[in-house]
């Protein structure tokens, strides 16, 4: 990580585009910042993993220089990091936070290991069934995997099946507005997979 004096423009440079997230012009409330940032922070770990730089801005020009949206990213960082969505995050200057991602399959086996429901989302998430068939089967191996993971061999069909919705459920919702489901549920499972085959080296 650079020290807190590299100019925030080079640091936009180094991550790029796509690992960079801009809340610091957007006028946005706490409550829309934080949101804002949840959202992104999941679609970005099933779609590239790795570090990433989120843009709050040091707050200067709130009322009473409070730094608002800076003050409700941390506390969603702080949470996101509980939840197995992120594994670390610090200041990178004064007005932005490197954030790096945890490997997807943290996220997936999280709520099995706490033995607690996945977290409700208000964002409906596309019906299981709609997959293609060849994604269903990969998902199904998937679950599996996870499963054998967690130390219980000879799952049934019945507990793949349900691990397989949940899974699903987790993938979907992270997805961006206007990405086809398929595609992206199959791309998160890939990305799954070769976590699992790196950690069986």
């Amino acid at each position: 990580m650079r020290s807190r004096q590299t100019p925030p423009s080079l640091e936009r440079v180094r991550f790029g585009p796509t690992r960079t997230l801009n809340v610091r012009t957007g006028k946005f409330t706490g409550e829309e910042a934080a949101s804002r940032v949840e959202s992104w922070l999941r679609s970005k770990q099933v779609e590239i993993g790795g570090d990433v730089l989120v843009i709050t801005g040091r707050g200067l020009g709130s009322l009473g220089g409070v730094p608002v949206v800076k003050n409700a990213t941390h506390r969603v960082l702080n949470r996101l990091r509980r939840l197995g969505v992120i594994t670390a995050f610090g200041e990178d200057t004064p007005g932005s936070f490197v954030v790096t991602l945890a490997p997807l399959r943290t996220l997936l086996e999280a709520p099995a290991r706490r033995r607690t429901p996945v977290a409700q989302s208000s964002k409906r998430s596309p019906a299981i069934h709609g997959l293609e068939s060849a994604t269903r089967e990969r998902l199904h191996y998937l679950a599996a995997r996870s499963i054998d993971a967690l130390g219980v061999k000879n799952a049934s069909e019945e507990q793949i099946g349900r691990e397989m919705m949940r899974q699903f459920t987790v993938i979907a919702r992270s997805a961006p507005a206007g990405v086809d489901t398929d595609s992206w549920v199959d791309g998160a499972i890939s990305r799954a997979m070769r976590e699992y085959e790196e950690s069986d080296r």
